[in-house]
C-alpha cells in the first residue's frame, strides 16, 4: 500500500497504540459509532485520521467538515440548478454523500452546532442519510469512519453527545525524549521525500489494508454478552449504549486479529475505549478506566477467583493458555494480533472534589428549560426548521425554498421552454424566508471585587466556587461563565467566557487581592464581556453579575472615584444588560450603597449576609423570572 499521494502513511505515526486501535476497530465495523480524539494540537489527531483513510478500499475518501457548515452542505438540499433550468425538483447530495465509503472528519467537534453533530452520529451509526425537507423525501447509503477531534481546554461536548460516540481516546504528544526525536526524525524524513518514505512503510500499510478489506466482526457468543453488561454496570456506564458498543469493539478486534470469535480479552482491550468517556458524569470528575478496574470487574462477571485471575495468566499476563491455544487455532494464516495496538490508557490522578450542587443561573432573556436543554429561539442563525412568506425585510433568505417556488410558477405557466424573453427567473413573490432555530444559552459575567477592603478574601473564596458550580450546570448545557476582578488601578478579565472546567480550575488556582477600588474599571470590564458575545450573536443571552459593597476608591485620572462608578452603571442601563448586584456589605456600619449602584444600574439588588459561592448562585436564580 503506497502513500505516494503526499499522505503520511499510518503506521509510520510514532506511539499512539490506543488512537490507532479505535480508528481500525471503527473501519472495521463504522457502526461502532465513530471515534472520538481529545488532546491538545500538535498530537497527530488529524495525522491518524487521514492515515487511516488510506487503508482502506479506495481510492476512499477524506472529507473534513468545517466547523462553518450549514445544515444544506451536510445532509444535502434541493438541486438549484436543475430546479431553475427545467422546473426539477431533485436531491443534490451534501457530504454525507462524499464521505461515503471513506473517513469523515470533524476537527475541533466540540464547537460544531449540536444538531449537526446529531446527524453524523445518527448517519454514521445507521449507515443511511433520510432527508425530508422542502419538498425533497430522500434516502442513500452513507458508510464512513466518523472521527472527531477536540481540545478540552476549548470547551466539553455535552454528555447527551459525548455518549453518542462509539469510542473515545486521549491523545498526548509523547514525553520520552527517544520517541519525541523518532517522530520528529521520521516527519523530516517524510518532508524530504515522501514516495521513498512511503515506499519503507509500504509493506505494513499493504498488510493492515489486506486484513480491513476481508475482515469481518467475529461473533459473541452469549455468555460473553452478559458479561459485558455485569461489566458496564460495575464501572458505573450507565447508558445501554455503552455495552452495545463494548460488544462490537470486542467483535472487531478478535475479526481484526483474524479470529472467528470475540473473547474476555477482547472485552478486555476494548472497554477503556468504549466506557471511558461513558462513565464521567460530572466535570471534575477524570475522564478514564484504569485497566485495573476492568480487570477487576471482569473477574467478578466471569466468576473467576483473584487467585485463579492471578495464577492462570500466561508469562506476560495478556491471555491464559487455554485462551492462548483457543485463538491460535481459530486465527488463518498470516494473521497475527495487533501487538503493536497495546493496552488502555493509564491511570489518571483522582479527581478533586466536586462542587456543591446549585440551581442553574438562567439569564432573563433565555427561558429555562429541563435539566441539559435550552428553550428554542429562532433568529437569522442555526437550524433550518421551515420557511415563510416574509412580512417586511427578509433576515435570511431560504435559497431551496424560494427556487422551488420560482420553479413551480414557472412549471404551471403555459410559456414553453422556459420563461418568456425577459422574464426574471425569481419574482418577487417566489421569495420566501428561512425560519432558524437554535437553542439559547447564557453568559454569567461574574464582576468581584477584589480589593483590599473588609472581607476580600471571602467575597473572591465565593466567587471561585460560584465560577466552578455554575461550571457543573454549563456542562449539561451550552453556558458560559466569564470571571472579572478589580482591585488597584484596574480590571482584569481572569477567566474570559468559557465551558470548560479545566480551563477555569487553571486560573482561578491564584487570584491575589488588595489595593484600592476601582469600581467603575470592574463595571467597565464586565460591560465589555457581554457586549462582545452580544456581536457575535451567539445564542447566549449575557447577565452580569457584579459581587461589591458598592464602595469606590479609585477611579480614572482626575475623576471623582464615586461619579465614574456612577457614570459605568448607569451605561450598564443604558446598553440594556441584564444585571444583579450582590450586596457584599458587612459590618455594624452600613451606608447602602450597594441598592444605589443596583438602581443606577437598573439592575436586581441582593443582600446576601452570609456570602458563599452557593448563596450567590441560589440567591441570584431565586430573583430571576
Amino acid at each position: 500500500m503506497s502513500s505516494g499521494d503526499g499522505q503520511f502513511p499510518f503506521t509510520a505515526v510514532v506511539g499512539q497504540d490506543d488512537a490507532k486501535l479505535a480508528l481500525l476497530l471503527a473501519a472495521v465495523d463504522p457502526r461502532i459509532g465513530g471515534v472520538l480524539l481529545r488532546g491538545q494540537k500538535g498530537s497527530a489527531k488529524t495525522t491518524l485520521a487521514r492515515g487511516v483513510a488510506s487503508l482502506l478500499q479506495g481510492p476512499a475518501p477524506f472529507i473534513e467538515l468545517p466547523l462553518g457548515a450549514t445544515e444544506d452542505r451536510v445532509v444535502g438540499t434541493l438541486d438549484l440548478a436543475a430546479a431553475l433550468t427545467g422546473g426539477e425538483v431533485r436531491f443534490r447530495p451534501g457530504l454525507l454523500a462524499d464521505a461515503d465509503g471513506g473517513v469523515l472528519y470533524v476537527d475541533e467537534v466540540n464547537l460544531l452546532a449540536d444538531h449537526l453533530v446529531d446527524v453524523l452520529l445518527d448517519v454514521a451509526t445507521s449507515g443511511v442519510n433520510r432527508v425530508e425537507r422542502e419538498g425533497i423525501a430522500h434516502a442513500h447509503q452513507s458508510h464512513f469512519v466518523l472521527v472527531g477531534s477536540m481540545n478540552p481546554e476549548e470547551g466539553e461536548l455535552r454528555p447527551q453527545l459525548l455518549d453518542r460516540f462509539g469510542l473515545a481516546v486521549d491523545v498526548a504528544a509523547d514525553l520520552d525524549p527517544d520517541r519525541r526525536a523518532e517522530a520528529v526524525a521520521r516527519r523530516l524524513g517524510f518532508d524530504a521525500d515522501p514516495v521513498t518514505f512511503a515506499e519503507r512503510w509500504g509493506s505494513e500499510q499493504g498488510e493492515i489494508a489486506a486484513r480491513l478489506a476481508t475482515v469481518s466482526p467475529a461473533r459473541l457468543p452469549p455468555e460473553l454478552l452478559r458479561a459485558v453488561s455485569m461489566l458496564c454496570i460495575e464501572l458505573g456506564a450507565e447508558s445501554l449504549r455503552a455495552d452495545l458498543v463494548t460488544c462490537r469493539a470486542a467483535a472487531a478486534l478478535a475479526g481484526l486479529e483474524g479470529r472467528v470469535e470475540a473473547t474476555v480479552d477482547d472485552v478486555r482491550r476494548v472497554a477503556p475505549l468504549a466506557l471511558a468517556h461513558r462513565r464521567r458524569r460530572q466535570p471534575f470528575e477524570q475522564p478514564g478506566v484504569h485497566p485495573d478496574d476492568v480487570e477487576q470487574a471482569l473477574d467478578r462477571a466471569t466468576g473467576r477467583s483473584e487467585d485463579e485471575a492471578e495464577g492462570t495468566g500466561s508469562p506476560d499476563g495478556d491471555q491464559t493458555p487455554d485462551d492462548d491455544a483457543g485463538d491460535a487455532a481459530a486465527r488463518p494464516p498470516g494473521h497475527g494480533p495487533v501487538s503493536e495496538l497495546g493496552p488502555g490508557p493509564e491511570r489518571s490522578p483522582a479527581a478533586p472534589g466536586p462542587p456543591v450542587r446549585v440551581a442553574p443561573l438562567v439569564a432573563p432573556r433565555a427561558t429555562g428549560g429541563a435539566e441539559g436543554r435550552r428553550s428554542p429561539v429562532t433568529g437569522s442563525r442555526g437550524r433550518l426548521v421551515s420557511d415563510r412568506t416574509p412580512d417586511g425585510p427578509v433576515a435570511s433568505v431560504a435559497v431551496a425554498a424560494t427556487v422551488g417556488a420560482a420553479a413551480a410558477r414557472r412549471a404551471s405557466s403555459p410559456a414553453v421552454g422556459g420563461a418568456p424573453s425577459g422574464e426574471r427567473l425569481v419574482e418577487a413573490g417566489d421569495v420566501r424566508e428561512a425560519v432558524r432555530e437554535r437553542r439559547a444559552g447564557n453568559l454569567v459575567v461574574l464582576a468581584v471585587d477584589a480589593s483590599g477592603s473588609m472581607g476580600a478574601e471571602r467575597r473572591m473564596e465565593a466567587a471561585k466556587t460560584a465560577v466552578v458550580s455554575l461550571l457543573l450546570d454549563a456542562y449539561q448545557r451550552r453556558d458560559r461563565v466569564a470571571l472579572v476582578t478589580f482591585r488597584g488601578d484596574g480590571a482584569e478579565v481572569v477567566l474570559r467566557p468559557t465551558g470548560s472546567v479545566e480551563v477555569a480550575k487553571a486560573r482561578l488556582s491564584d487570584l491575589s487581592t488588595g489595593g484600592r477600588t476601582p469600581l467603575a474599571a470592574g463595571i467597565t470590564a464586565a460591560l465589555e464581556v457581554a457586549l462582545a458575545a452580544a456581536r457575535h450573536d451567539d445564542g447566549h443571552q449575557p447577565l452580569l453579575v457584579l459581587v461589591s459593597d458598592g464602595r469606590a476608591t479609585a477611579g480614572p485620572p482626575g475623576a471623582d472615584p464615586v461619579a465614574a462608578a456612577a457614570e459605568a452603571a448607569s451605561e450598564v442601563r443604558r446598553r440594556r444588560v441584564p444585571a444583579v448586584v450582590v450586596d457584599a456589605e458587612d459590618g455594624p456600619t452600613r451606608l447602602g450603597l450597594g441598592a444605589d449602584l443596583a438602581t443606577a444600574m437598573g439592575a436586581r439588588h441582593l443582600a446576601v449576609a452570609n456570602l458563599s459561592g452557593g448563596a450567590i448562585t441560589d440567591a441570584v436564580r431565586a430573583h430571576l423570572p
